[in-house]
């Protein structure tokens, strides 16, 4: 039996444009030769959904769904298994539930709920979903398939060192004696995921003994981004397909005869990059935009955002705007002008001068006899953001934020100034990655300037400044912030570990804590690693906590 993984790249709620990649992927794959074609968890919807599924006309609008993809398929020799949100056949408790549906000419031959509904990190889905009360094997041509959906097969108890669950659905199926088990997936990446993903099911692959294939989501949906990865194991665990990281695909195989290939090897530097064009890519154009702007200062940060915009929206749609305060080297001016020629995108330059004295004369009568401080220094990046946003309400274009995760953490970064803007493209980066991004990006030609890259890091809010003024070296504050942020680590094991003064790691913690009420204002954040700033990490903000 030839069967097809349709990774494609939904968008939550377009139900028409969702179901015109899933009928055009079958037919495709028919033609190929496919007699089962799969697709990812909730790909009729779109994932991942949130409070549409409290709407009855969202679900119901699902369930029609269905039924013209069945309509659509009926004279396919292909049967189409998809994932899709249905209502609830329950009168109480959640609304919904995480379905497969396998349709052949037409016919529902099987719906399958998720048993396993996550509720961490950015999975929300015990807030919708009613659990599956039992699992049950498919048949389709004499063999019989075990289907599973995303979460249900990440409980193995003999890969986890700790289970989330109590419960194994692969257990259950298992028993059922299934000759091929299927996952529908929309497994968010980030750093290794790909990695511990096929590793896991490879596990699985081999205690069970039977091939394991995996169709995962591909594309961005606000924060999140799906990497696709798609891929099918033999009962060995030996990999024998593996579909494209970050772009629609479609491999047909037969998977009990499948030759094995190679692993690809995993670049999470280039992840990270490719992962970041396309959460860009899809943020912008699923809201229904085409051009962006980005506020180019001469440093790295929104040197990098600026190739990942030209990257994914193309240059043309691209405008950088530099915007030189009386601080501004002449150096930073130059580097953003090269750095625009060496992305072939459009740059603009509006001079903040006079509009800061301007502000400062406003303000005299009520500032007289107070210091300059970082009142003035803050005023600069807010007369920055409200150009910004003067533009894009002009010119319909979305302003991309340039801050990285480290400023994010510790708060060197201003409401209302740098902060404004639709999406934090880079922030889920720590300044390191930011670099390493960047000389992984310029590994063939110079496409960010050599003196960007070699620059000291400068806010240029006054003369002289240096970030490390205010902040450790980032080769220090950044395994803080990733320790304490990414992993919960106290700041005595992070001081151990690193070797770092205890109350220096104390310090950068209280400024953590401290940020918090900014980032909650903050745009939404593309998430690169295991745990990001926004919907996936939630503390508050009025607080007393001692670090």
């Amino acid at each position: 039996m030839k069967i097809a993984l349709a990774q494609v790249d939904p968008t939550v709620g377009d139900f028409t444009g969702n179901l015109e990649k899933i009928v055009a992927a079958s037919q495709h794959a028919a033609q190929a030769g496919a007699r089962l074609v799969v697709f990812s968890e909730l790909a009729v919807c779109g994932y991942p959904p949130a409070d549409f599924l409290e709407k009855p006309s969202f679900l119901a609008r699902c369930r029609e769904a269905v039924d013209e993809l069945a309509e659509a398929t009926r004279d396919l020799p292909a049967a189409v298994l998809a994932g899709v949100a249905l209502p609830s056949d329950s009168d109480a408790g959640k609304p919904a539930v995480n379905a497969a549906v396998l349709l052949d000419k037409g016919r529902l031959l099987l719906e399958q709920h998720k048993r396993l509904l996550p509720f961490y990190d950015v999975f929300d889905e015990q807030r919708y979903f009613a659990p599956a009360k039992t699992q049950q094997v498919a048949e389709l041509d004499g063999v019989r398939l075990a289907i599973s959906i995303c979460e249900d097969a990440w409980n193995d108890k003999n890969f986890w060192p700790r289970r989330l669950y109590t419960v194994d659905p692969m257990e259950e199926l298992m028993r059922q004696h299934p000759a091929l088990h299927i996952n529908l997936s929309s497994s968010p990446f980030w750093h290794s995921k790909r990695a511990v993903r096929r590793e896991m099911l490879a596990a699985i692959a081999r205690r069970d003994g039977i091939p394991v294939l995996l169709c995962n989501q591909v594309g961005g949906n606000d924060s999140l981004i799906f990497d696709g990865s798609s891929l099918a194991l033999n009962g060995r665990g030996e990999l024998t397909a593996q579909a494209a990281s970050f772009r629609e695909d479609l491999v047909v195989l037969d998977p009990f005869t499948a030759p094995v290939i190679a692993a690809p090897q995993d670049d999470d530097t280039e992840a990270a990059y490719r992962a970041l064009v396309l959460g860009t890519r899809d943020y912008v154009r699923k809201c229904g935009f085409r051009k962006v702007l980005v506020g180019l200062s001469g440093g790295i940060d929104s040197a990098l955002v600026a190739a990942i915009a030209a990257d994914a929206l193309g240059a043309e749609n691209v405008i950088g705007i530099g915007m030189p305060s009386p601080y501004s080297s002449s150096g930073s001016i130059d580097d953003s002008r090269r750095l625009a020629a060496n992305l072939g995108i459009a740059f603009e330059q509006i001079s903040i001068t006079v509009l800061f004295e301007e502000f400062n004369r406003s303000l005299h009568p009520v500032f007289r006899g107070l210091q300059h401080d970082i009142t003035e220094e803050n005023i600069q990046p807010r007369i920055r953001g409200t150009l910004l946003m003067a533009l894009s309400n002009k010119l319909n274009a979305l302003v991309l934020t340039t801050g990285n995760k480290s400023e994010m953490a510790v708060g060197y970064c201003t409401l209302y100034g740098d902060m404004v803007g639709a999406l934090a493209v880079i922030g889920d980066l720590v300044k390191t990655r930011v670099y390493a991004v960047c000389n992984w990006l310029n590994r063939e030609w110079e496409i960010i300037p050599a003196a960007i890259l070699e620059k000291p890091p400068s806010a240029e809010l006054r003369p002289g400044q240096r970030d490390t003024d205010s902040l450790p070296p980032y080769e220090v504050l950044d395994p803080i912030v990733e320790a304490y942020v990414e992993r919960y680590e106290t700041p005595e094991r992070i001081a151990a570990a690193n070797g770092f003064p205890i109350d220096l790691v104390q310090q950068v913690v209280r400024l953590i804590e401290r940020a918090e009420y900014k980032r909650q204002q903050a745009a939404p954040v593309l998430k690169v690693t295991s745990k990001s700033f926004g919907m996936g990490r939630r503390f508050p903000i009025a607080v007393k906590v001692k670090v």
